[in-house]
Parts: C-alpha cells; sequence; structure tokens
C-alpha cells in the first residue's frame, strides 16, 4: 500500500529568501539609473535610498527625489525601475538543504506568494527556486486576486499537488496572510516570524508551530501533521 501523500507549501518573501534583498537590489538599479541620466553618484543616491530605507520606510524613492531635486516623474519613474528591474538575489543558506531533505523524505513541495505576478515570477527567476519545488502557485493569479489569505491560491496548489489540506503544512512568515490563510483552509501551520514586531501571543492562536527559522522544518512537519490527525480522531 502507497503512503499517503503530503505536502509542504511555502511562503517566498521573508520566509526563503530576505525581502530586503530585492529592495536592496532595486535600489542599485535606481543609483545606477540616476547617476546616468541626472549625473548624481550612484554612491549618494544609494546612501540616500539605504538611510531612508531605515527612516521613512515605503517613501525612499521620494526622499530620494526630494534631496536631489529630480525633475518632476521621477519618482514615477524610480519606482517602476524598482518594480521591474531584474533582481540579485538569492535563498537563505538553509532554504535549498531544507527542500532537498524534504523531497528526500517524500514530501510533495510547494511554493505560494502574493504580489504582482511578474515581479514575483523575476524573484523566482533569479533565485533558481523552481526546480527545488514541485509546484508554483502565484497567488495574484487565483481567486478575485489579493492573494493570501484568500483560500483559492492555498486550494489550488493543494490540487496541483494532489493533496488535501489536512495532508499539508504551510511554513510563512506573515501571520494575517500565511497563518490565518492556511489555518481557516484546513491546513497545519508553521509560523517563521521575520521580526519580533508581530507578537507572538497572537501566533498562539493560530500557528501549530513556532520556530526561529527554516533549519526545523524538515524534523517538525510529519510529527506535527500526526498530532494533528490524532487530535480529530479523538
Amino acid at each position: 500500500m502507497l503512503p499517503e501523500p503530503r505536502a509542504v507549501l511555502f511562503d517566498l518573501d521573508d520566509t526563503l529568501y530576505p525581502l530586503q534583498q530585492f529592495l536592496l537590489s532595486g535600489f542599485r538599479a535606481v543609483a545606477a539609473h540616476v547617476q546616468h541620466t541626472w549625473g548624481h553618484g550612484s554612491a549618494l543616491a544609494l546612501r540616500v535610498l539605504t538611510a531612508a530605507y531605515g527612516s521613512d520606510r515605503g517613501h525612499e524613492v521620494d526622499v530620494l527625489a526630494e534631496r536631489l531635486s529630480l525633475p518632476d516623474g521621477a519618482t514615477a519613474t524610480l519606482v517602476g525601475l524598482i518594480q521591474s528591474h531584474t533582481p540579485v538575489i538569492q535563498l537563505s543558506a538553509q532554504a535549498a538543504p531544507v527542500l532537498s531533505a524534504l523531497r528526500q523524505a517524500s514530501w510533495r513541495l510547494g511554493l505560494v506568494t502574493n504580489g504582482r505576478p511578474d515581479i514575483q515570477a523575476r524573484k523566482i527567476a533569479a533565485l533558481g527556486v523552481a526546480p527545488l519545488v514541485d509546484v508554483v502557485v502565484l497567488a495574484a493569479e487565483h481567486g478575485s486576486g489579493r492573494g493570501k489569505p484568500e483560500a483559492a491560491p492555498l486550494l489550488a496548489a493543494c490540487a496541483a499537488l494532489g493533496v488535501t489540506p489536512a495532508q499539508t503544512v504551510l511554513v510563512g512568515d506573515d501571520l494575517a496572510c500565511d497563518i490565518a490563510g492556511a489555518h481557516a483552509a484546513g491546513m497545519a501551520t508553521i509560523w517563521l516570524p521575520a521580526s519580533v514586531s508581530a507578537r507572538p501571543d497572537a501566533a498562539v492562536a493560530l500557528a501549530d508551530l513556532i520556530l526561529p527559522s527554516l533549519t526545523g522544518v524538515p524534523a517538525a512537519v510529519g510529527p506535527l501533521l500526526a498530532s494533528r490527525r490524532s487530535s480529530h480522531v479523538a
């Protein structure tokens, strides 16, 4: 008798690689464009952007445009450049070994990522992660297009992997999008907090397990599904 299929779904940003890498890659592209187009030194532009990331996150390009007195329309151009550039990013050191260990243990693997599909597709290509999993789901292409925590992209991944939500563990960093969404869809959940800003006590009610890094995932997923099955039977 064949063993029951089982799967692990992973979030991408701040789960398999640090999202900050993508932002810094975009900042470097912006700095090079600023130097080429307006003659301001790329080193100066990069310093302004990275400083603004620490003090005025989400408005870095606005700060740069004001600081360098860039012309009208420059901000939109530079934001578009960040969104469209080919990123220079890499998986976290733990990601590939963890995915390999799970595959060797016969887990089916999926990637479910929020965000604009074109941007996420460039990230996935740059990271080289697609060959390491069995299915990639761009969440915005399913359901209403809003992505996780909607169930549609998570269920699409399950369908592609030939598993049910009850046979699936979701690993992610975002308490609302990843953990709450997967919990509502009937999946087991492992929360990898990207920062201490999220309240751990709020996660306890939804996350089946909280881990400090990806490294613990291969040893945790089997017992986690088994314990959930036992509690449901009881």
